[in-house]
């Protein structure tokens, strides 16, 4: 034989029974038909009503304003936290997407670097001004004092020469 159930238990029944599907059916189209958003506001709907079992049964007339109210209540809030927090992103795609390999390039600069070493120092800081610092020919010229065909015939045989230098280091084009 199975024992009589408590009052609480009796209301939630009640409750649940009358008014859940009504309550549903309000809910799904305050959250755009996801079903299951619907279903975990009316569950969470019940829940308060039943926290608040106290106030239902005193209270004259129908409890359905009530949880319609606290269920509309509980759907605002939801939307308010989306808005809040930022959605919440998967890592996985993340994964799948290839790191740029450091390692080449740490070893083309180390190849690069040892390759100006061997260029003469005239050579080697009109590289610096034209192909790393971005200067143009005229602009080379005035920093390092000289003119600027001088730069212009330095580039040209310091290309050279750094091509001879990573050739040496097995580097091709």
């Amino acid at each position: 034989m199975s024992q009589p159930a408590e009052p609480d238990e009796e209301l939630m029944r009640a409750l649940y029974r009358e008014h859940a599907g009504p309550l549903l059916a309000y809910v799904l189209r305050l959250v755009a038909g996801d079903r299951q958003r619907a279903e975990d506001v009316v569950q969470e709907t019940l829940i308060r009503a039943w926290k608040n079992a106290g106030q239902l049964n005193r209270a004259t007339g129908s409890v359905r304003p009530w949880l319609v109210t606290v269920a509309r209540r509980i759907v605002i809030d939801g939307h308010r936290s989306r808005q809040a927090r930022p959605q919440e992103v998967d890592p996985s795609p993340l994964e799948v997407i290839p790191a740029e390999d450091e390692i080449d390039k740490a070893l083309w600069l180390m190849t690069l670097s040892d390759a100006l070493e061997d260029l003469t120092p005239a050579h080697r800081e009109v590289l610096v001004e034209t192909y790393f610092k971005g200067r143009t020919v005229n602009e080379a010229a005035a920093t390092l004092g000289i003119p600027s065909g001088t730069v212009r015939s330095r580039v040209f045989y310091a290309l050279r020469s750094m091509k001879l230098a990573l050739e040496e280091r097995g580097v091709t084009a």
